[in-house]
């Protein structure tokens, strides 16, 4: 029975403490009230600057000045004009308002909800715990124009600030905030406040609202609550509290209100002092901050929704929605659609100079060939049906001209970032004439597609005859050999028979085309490059070419400079595997004299052996030697022991007898180099010297030279 008594009287003590006037369970300050001016009573938790350091509240101290009661709010002074401590609020207004009788009342100081979050103040801080209540917003902008289609404008006379500039002012109710979409366009935010409905209450539903009743609103002030002081002393930290009689101040807590607090006696610990568990108390958290983003994202649009939930989580997910939230998808829209455009740009830049620099090329130069659209290329070659092979810069088909001739069409593919290897063809093989060069008929610009038109020759690609494959049709060796002096003679036209030396860099069976008579026509011109006559010394920014038919100087700079003496050695490693028909580098092979075959070559030749060979019969056998003495002549590791192609025209025209014996080919410069450095250190540079480490400065001749420069 005593258990049940004393549990009984627990009770009701409890229920008595949670419902009584807050003077009853306020701390007892012994201090008598204080006054200044029209502010009487001055009692906790506020004080005067003067009183004693025991009394009141030291972050709810205020000023006395020149007989006026002075609140210190933000960095701002705040007239104070009455103090209910029934109600726990206080009465203030901008200093601006009350003193500058002269220009408008326009207040000083700027102040917004966002300023009061004393939701997360706790005890340990210096700051006012205060929260305005039920005040609308005044907000004065500067204009550049005058506003004549918007009521909620209200123009301010600024004639007695000496200012000629267009301010208004715009009032915002309680229940809503400011959004981006009330900032008429080329107006600025000048300041802020708040105002009170006081004596205008009437105005309240009004559409418009003059500014002598906002400048009633600012006098009059605005009230600001320090209710959450009174529930920190007597339900305890964390804890909500409401007024439930305003004639004796009674309060009641609220046990279920759970909030964010720091923990007392100076810590930063965050702490959850509240009637419901942590857990629900994070979620509702959650909740809060979650519907504060959604409000602050239908504000964006004007839609506002009534304030049924508050709370510092609510506040900073509506700024968070409002603001925050569309500064970054913004960002990130704007991110995307910037590299996507730069991506195109790029994309497009890259493949619009390609394309004028061809333009430019063509408009500059007339030529004879036929310029061709994409569709009749896939009308003449059916839809690129019959594949013929596949060349060093794309695909090539045979085709049909609608004349009837058979032809073959190179589809440019791999193309380089100017189109370099298009223009070094049309600008060299679109001006010959010559038996032993392939003819192009025409040629296809358009866009990105790029395509040659040339004379089909049914006898495909020599190197389909000299070394055994099983469609190739046997050549007899005297073919062979009338082969050899028509490439020769088209590689010879190419260096002089023409106004501009041609340099083609790619001599090989693959780039030796032969028609239906067997006759060969030199062809792909991608690599080629144009220089003038008397110019014996090229500049290349890289070597070009086969690895097996390039001239060792493309590699090895002392050797000397490069000229028309490389195409001399590729032709002498094309001259040697067709007089053999085999392949120059025989891996195979048992010794080591045979691995590179030229040096075999050479050895039975300075024995004077009959060569013993596949196809090579007693009477051809003269016809052999000379084209593998012609062969070793021009292969050469220094380019000036390399004969000129007319002279190995001459050579092959010529009897055996008259031809003398080359000095033994060099697989290794490293000698050759040394030796040419000892005996030419002092000689004065000629076309063809050697030891030099640098090549001679390219300069443009012509227009045809300044496109075919790589």
């Amino acid at each position: 029975m005593e258990r049940r008594a004393i549990s009984s009287v627990a009770t009701i003590l409890l229920l008595f403490l949670q419902t009584c006037p807050a003077s009853s369970v306020l701390p007892i300050h012994h201090c008598p009230a204080s006054s200044c001016g029209n502010t009487p009573n001055i009692s906790y938790p506020f004080r005067l600057s003067s009183d004693p350091p025991n009394c009141g509240d030291k972050r709810y101290e205020l000023d006395c000045e020149n007989n006026a009661t002075m609140l210190n709010l933000f960095s701002g002074k705040y007239y104070v004009h009455e103090i209910d401590y029934k109600r726990y609020t206080i009465r203030v207004s901008d200093r601006g308002v009350v003193e500058d009788t002269t220009c408008s009342f326009i207040p000083r100081y700027f102040l917004y909800s966002l300023n009061f979050s004393q939701n997360i103040i706790g005890p340990g801080t210096d700051l006012l715990n205060l929260e305005p209540f039920d005040v609308p917003t005044i907000a004065y902008f500067n204009c550049t124009n005058p506003i004549t289609d918007d009521p909620r404008y209200v123009k301010v006379d600024t004639t007695r600030c000496g200012s000629s500039g267009h301010i208004y002012t715009v009032l915002k109710d309680s229940s809503n905030d400011f959004s981006v979409m009330d900032i008429k366009v080329g107006c600025q935010l000048k300041v802020a406040t708040f105002g009170n409905w006081g004596t205008t209450k009437d105005h309240k539903n009004k559409k418009n609202v003059s500014y002598d009743d906002i400048h009633n609103m600012l006098a009059y002030g605005f009230g600001l609550s320090w209710l959450y002081v009174i529930c920190q002393d007597e339900c305890g930290e964390g804890k909500g509290c409401s007024v439930i009689n305003e004639s004796s101040s009674q309060i009641q807590c609220d046990q279920q209100n759970c909030r964010y607090i720091y923990g007392s006696n100076g810590t930063n610990e965050v702490t959850y002092d509240c009637g419901v568990s942590g857990l629900l108390s994070i979620l509702s958290t959650v909740i809060g901050y979650c519907i504060g983003v959604y409000k602050g994202i239908m504000q964006i649009f004007g839609v506002n929704r009534a304030r049924s939930y508050d709370g510092i989580d609510v506040e900073i997910g509506k700024v968070t929605g409002r603001y925050v939230l569309p500064y970054f998808v913004v960002r990130f829209v704007l991110g995307v659609v910037a590299f996507i455009v730069l991506l195109i740009y790029k994309w497009g830049r890259r493949h619009t100079s390609n394309y004028e620099n061809i333009e430019d090329f063509l408009q500059e130069n007339t030529f004879m060939p036929i310029r061709y659209s994409y569709k009749e290329i896939k009308q003449m070659t059916r839809g690129f049906k019959e594949k013929l092979g596949q060349g060093g810069f794309g695909m090539v088909y045979k085709g049909k001209l609608r004349s009837g001739p058979l032809v073959a069409v190179k589809m440019l593919s791999k193309s380089n970032a100017n189109g370099q290897e298009f223009i070094s063809e049309v600008a060299t093989i679109g001006r010959i004439h010559h038996a032993n060069v392939v003819r192009l008929i025409g040629f296809c610009v358009e866009a990105s597609k790029r395509a040659l038109v040339y004379e089909f020759m049914p006898n495909g690609s020599l190197d389909r005859h000299i070394f055994s494959k099983e469609d190739s049709i046997s050549l007899s060796y005297e073919q062979i050999y009338e082969i050899s002096l028509g490439v020769a003679r088209g590689i010879a036209y190419l260096h002089q028979g023409c106004d501009m030396q041609i340099l083609h860099f790619d001599i090989k069976p693959h780039n030796i085309l032969l028609d239906d008579n067997f006759i060969p026509k030199v062809s792909d011109f991608g690599l080629a490059k144009l220089y003038p006559i008397d110019k014996s010394i090229v500049t290349l920014t890289a070597a070009r070419g086969t690895i097996g038919y390039m001239a060792p100087e493309l590699f090895y700079h002392n050797l000397g400079g490069v000229s028309y003496k490389a195409d001399v050695y590729s032709f002498g490693m094309l001259l040697m595997e067709m007089a053999s028909r085999r392949k120059n580098l025989n891996k195979e092979a048992e010794h080591s004299s045979e691995l590179f075959f030229p040096l075999w070559i050479y050895d039975q030749l300075s024995r004077e052996n009959e060569l013993e060979m596949e196809d090579i019969t007693e009477e051809k056998n003269d016809e052999a030697k000379k084209m593998f003495i012609v062969a070793l002549w021009c292969i050469q590791l220094k380019p000036s022991d390399r004969p000129s192609m007319n002279k190995i025209v001459e050579m092959l025209e010529g009897e055996l007898e008259s031809i003398d014996m080359p000095p033994k080919p060099s697989l290794y410069p490293h000698e050759v180099i040394q030796e040419n450095l000892t005996t030419n250190s002092d000689q004065t540079l000629s076309d063809d010297s050697i030891g030099s480490t640098s090549y001679l400065e390219e300069s443009s001749v012509n227009t045809l030279e300044k496109y075919s420069a790589s």
